[in-house]
Parts: structure tokens; C-alpha cells; sequence
């Protein structure tokens, strides 16, 4: 009896051990988000050596590539020397802070060829792609681990993160890049003209302006930096990273909103500062607006995720660099969330696209083409052309559910477009189709439409 106790009281301890788990694993399992993503550096040392190799290519690149530039040719050599000291000091100080420095630098390589003017086309082309491959080592690869906990937003019936979900993202960021860097090409004087299929000289015309020689470095290149960084940061993060990462969300929403919106705006005022279009500037400023209707819903759902934690009592510094965890059972709406495997239908939840938003669309292309068809001239012209292109960035904005209170912005225009014909003076036909325009586009903004998802708090109480 005694042997039998002791077995199985030896069993019942080992059941115990093997119940418990470990102190790293316990460890990890009380951490912040934020604190195993600035450890996780520690654990993937071979992405050190990547980085190194990098920074030697720049040291050499200039002997070989021919940069003609002594700028350019020391600036690579030390950017070089910083990125093999930088991961040298990662691998043997364990200092993960000097790993993420380097992102820093690859932003740098960025705009290295810009802010020196590079002469040569391999001097901007090998920058350009050493700083991709640097900020893709040093923060995207680090920021992929996967991180436990629910996936979907309280209240939500979607998770915004999701692959699918930043597939169309990405696709237009690339978009963009390739076209800006083209156009780069061309104001740093690698290409001698720009092809355009429907303007003609239109985009030599922009790129030649007083508008983009008033920046101190080439614009498109500017512009093509911006795409890049938005594109690299579509692949940042797992598919919980409204709440793991807020911060890196917050910054991909002020690069793709604000700073998005504010670049539509410069395409938008093409005809009135410089007289014509650019074909490939019109389609990156309106993927552009797709971007920002397609990114609303992450944003939205990190800014839930803050409020949540400061009625925890956390401050709100701390949850924005740190993220949260969220129970399985405060996810999604109690098992009906969408399925969260990315397939292709989930690079379109939370957009909706009803009828009436594809009238004001096509009334506010009608307004950008009227002056070519009925042959105004002057300020009425330059009027259809602003208040047609708002009407059409508002409404595309407007197609993402979280954001579609924005078609609101249209009732104004809609009211101008009305008066215009009046103010500057105008043949009775034209001031009949600015009636007709002008009436039917606050008819079309008004209504809301069908909301095909939940957004928690955001819904109903913002989607107006």
C-alpha cells in the first residue's frame, strides 16, 4: 500500500510539473505586447548578418557603381560602417535598440539620392533598394512574430489586420512607388521624358513647374519615398497589430490620411497652378484615396483599443507603445465574426460601395470633364475642375463604413456648384447643368446606405 501511495503521489506531482509552465514561458505570457516585440531582436540573431553584409555592399558600392558624386560616395560608406556597428552591437551587447536604430538608417538611404542630388541613376536605384532591404530586415522580419491572444476587436464583426486586408494596400503603395520613381527619374535627370497616354506633355509640364522646383528635392522622389514606406509598413505587424502595435498603426494612419489626402490635394490643383493634368499622378492620387478608405477601419479600431485600456487605468502613453491583450471571450460578437482566413473577399470588408456613392462619383467626374465640353474658360473652369475632383475624393473616402460620414462634405460642394454659374457668370446651359449637378449630388449624399459590419463602439454612434 505504501509503494502504491508513493506512486502515486510521484505521478500526481509530475502531472503537476508538466501543468505548470516554465518561467520563460510564463514570463513571456505576462509581458506586454510591446515588450516581446522589443526583445524578439535577441532571438533572431541571423537577421544581424543580413544587415551586416548590406552595410558592407554600401561600403563598396561606390568604387564600382561609378556614383560621381563625393557626397553620395561617403555617405554610403558611413551608412555602410553605421549598419555593421549597429547589428555588431545588437549580436554582442544583446542590445535590441540598436537593431531597430537601423530602420532609421535604411530611412536614410531613402532619401540619401534626393537630398545629394545622386548623378547617376545606380547611385539612386542602390540606395533605394539597400534601404528597403535594411528596413525590411531590421523591422518588418522583427515586428512578423506571431502574438497569442483574440484577433478580432470587441464588438467587431471582422479583424481589421488581416492579410487579406492589407494585400490591396500594399498593392497600391507598390503602384505608386514605381510610378513616383519614374518621375523621380526624370527630375534628377536620369530620363530625358515622361510618357503620358492622354496629356501629352502634361506630366513633363508638372514635373518642369515652378510648383515642383519650389521643393528644395525632387518631389516624385519624395513621393516615391512615401509609397515606399507605406507599402513596407503594410507587411509590418501580425494580424493583431491594432492592438499590439498602436503606434505603428497610428503613424500608418497620419502617413495615409492626412499626409495622403494632402498629396490628393497637390494632384488636385495641377490645372489650376500649372494648366493641365498628369496621367500617372491622377491614378496614384486616386489609389491613394482608396488607400485611405481601406485603412479608416484599422485606425478606428486601435483608437477603440487605447480608450479601452485608459478605462483600465493605464495611461495612455504607456497602451500606445505597449498595445494590450484581449480575452477570447470580449472578442468579435460572441461567434459571429467573419471567418479570419485571408482569402480574397476579406480585402474588401468594411468597404461598401452603394448606389448612390457611385452617382456622386460620376457627378463628380462630370464636373472635372464639363469645361472641356461645353468650352468654359477661367475661374468657372478652375471652379468644376476643384469642386468635381473633392466631390470625387470625399465620396471614395466615403466607401469605407467607418468613414461614411464624410459624403457629408459633398452637400457644400453640391451648393457651390449651384451658385457657381451665378457668381462668375455663365451661358444658360452651363447654369442649367450646374443646377442639375448641384441638386442631385445633395440628394445623393444624404442617405446613408446599408452598414454590412459592426464596429463596437463606432457603430452606430459615428456612422451616420
Amino acid at each position: 500500500m505504501t509503494d502504491d501511495h508513493q506512486d502515486a503521489g510521484a505521478q500526481e506531482q509530475e502531472n503537476q510539473q508538466q501543468d505548470q509552465p516554465n518561467d520563460e514561458e510564463e514570463e513571456e505570457g505576462m509581458q506586454e505586447p510591446g515588450e516581446m516585440m522589443l526583445k524578439h531582436p535577441l532571438k533572431e540573431p541571423w537577421i544581424q548578418y543580413g544587415v551586416i553584409s548590406l552595410g558592407l555592399w554600401l561600403v563598396f558600392s561606390p568604387v564600382s557603381l561609378g556614383y560621381e558624386s563625393m557626397f553620395m560616395t561617403w555617405s554610403d560608406v558611413i551608412t555602410g560602417l553605421v549598419l555593421i556597428g549597429l547589428s555588431g552591437v545588437t549580436l554582442l551587447r544583446d542590445n535590441p535598440w540598436a537593431s531597430y536604430a537601423n530602420g532609421f538608417v535604411g530611412f536614410w538611404l531613402l532619401m540619401a539620392p534626393l537630398v545629394f542630388h545622386a548623378p547617376t541613376a545606380a547611385a539612386y536605384l542602390n540606395d533605394t533598394l539597400v534601404g528597403i532591404l535594411v528596413i525590411t530586415f531590421s523591422i518588418i522580419i522583427m515586428m512578423r512574430m506571431e502574438m497569442d491572444g483574440a484577433t478580432v476587436p470587441s464588438g467587431w464583426s471582422y479583424n481589421p489586420s488581416t492579410a487579406a486586408q492589407r494585400a490591396p494596400l500594399i498593392a497600391l503603395g507598390l503602384f505608386g512607388f514605381f510610378a513616383s520613381r519614374y518621375m523621380a527619374a526624370y527630375q534628377l535627370g536620369y530620363i530625358d521624358f515622361v510618357w503620358d497616354p492622354f496629356f501629352g506633355t502634361g506630366t513633363v509640364q508638372i514635373l518642369d513647374s515652378r510648383v515642383s522646383e519650389a521643393f528644395p528635392v525632387s518631389d516624385a522622389g519624395l513621393g516615391a519615398v512615401a509609397y515606399a514606406i507605406e507599402g513596407l509598413m503594410g507587411f509590418m505587424g501580425d494580424k493583431s497589430r491594432w492592438r499590439t502595435m498602436p503606434w505603428m498603426v497610428a503613424f500608418f494612419g497620419i502617413v495615409v490620411i492626412p499626409l495622403g489626402f494632402v498629396q490628393v490635394l497637390l494632384v488636385i490643383s495641377q490645372p489650376l497652378l500649372v494648366g493641365t493634368w498628369c496621367t500617372l499622378c491622377l491614378l496614384s492620387a486616386f489609389g491613394m484615396l482608396w488607400m485611405i478608405s481601406l485603412t479608416v477601419d484599422e485606425v478606428v479600431a486601435m483608437v477603440q483599443l487605447l480608450k479601452h485600456r485608459v478605462n483600465e487605468g493605464v495611461g495612455l502613453w504607456h497602451a500606445f507603445w505597449m498595445g494590450g491583450h484581449l480575452s477570447e471571450e470580449d472578442a468579435g460578437l460572441n461567434g459571429e465574426t467573419r471567418s479570419d482566413r485571408d482569402r480574397p473577399a476579406g480585402m474588401f470588408w468594411g468597404i461598401s460601395i452603394p448606389w448612390y456613392l457611385l452617382g456622386a462619383m460620376a457627378l463628380g467626374f462630370w464636373l472635372m470633364l464639363s469645361p472641356t465640353v461645353f468650352g468654359t474658360q477661367g475661374p468657372l473652369a478652375s471652379s468644376s475642375h476643384l469642386v468635381g475632383a473633392l466631390v470625387v475624393s470625399f465620396t471614395v473616402i466615403a466607401t469605407g463604413e467607418p468613414a461614411r460620414a464624410v459624403r457629408f462634405l459633398n452637400l457644400p460642394l453640391g451648393a457651390w456648384a449651384i451658385a457657381a454659374p451665378w457668381v462668375f457668370g455663365a451661358p444658360t446651359l452651363v447654369t442649367v447643368n450646374g443646377a442639375l449637378v448641384g441638386l442631385v449630388l445633395i440628394l445623393l449624399s444624404i442617405p446613408r446606405g446599408t452598414i454590412r459590419d459592426e464596429y463596437g463602439e463606432w457603430w452606430p454612434r459615428y456612422i451616420v
